[in-house]
């Protein structure tokens, strides 16, 4: 016969999983409060959330399943089921089309496992980081400027969206970065000189020691 671990769907790796089990324990000398019912529980009790229950008012608030030895999930002050949260809460993963039970990802106006959205390049998660697109595929940001990125020859860090930058001497350049190799002012809609490969202001056009 099949085991149960067979007969379901693989379960994906979510370290953060919002699917939590109760504790169960024995009758003592502790009598503590039902969070269920508000009565003074006498023998064995599960604790969850911080609380205590009864054993057979530990219930899914929807379904009304017992939830003493299967996993359950807080959603608006109430206790579901995997089963219910999955059907009325969980959202749907835009790639694998698989509800998501742990850390949402919300990108391209759409909501992801952490471990499906991932850089095309080097398959590591994005999470909240930012990322470019390019034909519509996600690249964290070293992999985009490192294959598709243009860097200036200034600063040698990649010139971004938005970036105001120019061309000069055969490179690209942010309009920050152009200035003279020796008193470091800007360039930028000025007369100039290279010598070296290096730009020069008019001042310092027949500097030696550069």
């Amino acid at each position: 016969a099949p085991s149960e671990k067979s007969a379901t769907a693989p379960q994906l790796n979510e370290q953060d999983t919002l699917v939590q089990r109760a504790e169960h324990i024995p009758a003592g000398k502790r009598t503590p409060m039902c969070a269920h019912c508000n009565q003074v529980i006498r023998g064995p009790f599960l604790v969850a959330l911080g609380k205590s229950w009864h054993p057979e008012e530990f219930n899914c608030a929807h379904c009304k399943t017992s939830m003493a030895y299967i996993g359950f999930v807080e959603e608006k002050g109430a206790l579901y089921c995997e089963v219910c949260y999955e059907k009325f809460f969980a959202p749907e993963c835009s790639k694998c089309q698989r509800k998501i039970l742990g850390e949402v990802i919300n990108a391209l106006k759409q909501t992801w496992h952490v471990s499906c959205f991932v850089c095309v390049a080097c398959h590591n998660p994005i999470r909240n980081n930012v990322f470019h697109l390019e034909d519509g595929d996600p690249y964290c940001e070293t992999d985009y400027y490192a294959l598709f990125g243009t860097m200036c020859h200034g600063c040698e860090f990649p010139i971004e969206a938005g970036d105001r930058f120019l061309e000069a001497l055969g490179h690209t350049w942010h309009d920050t970065c152009f200035v003279c190799s020796v008193c470091s002012d800007s360039l930028e809609g000025q007369t100039f000189f290279s010598k070296k490969d290096k730009p020069l202001c008019k001042k310092h056009a027949h500097s030696i020691n550069i």
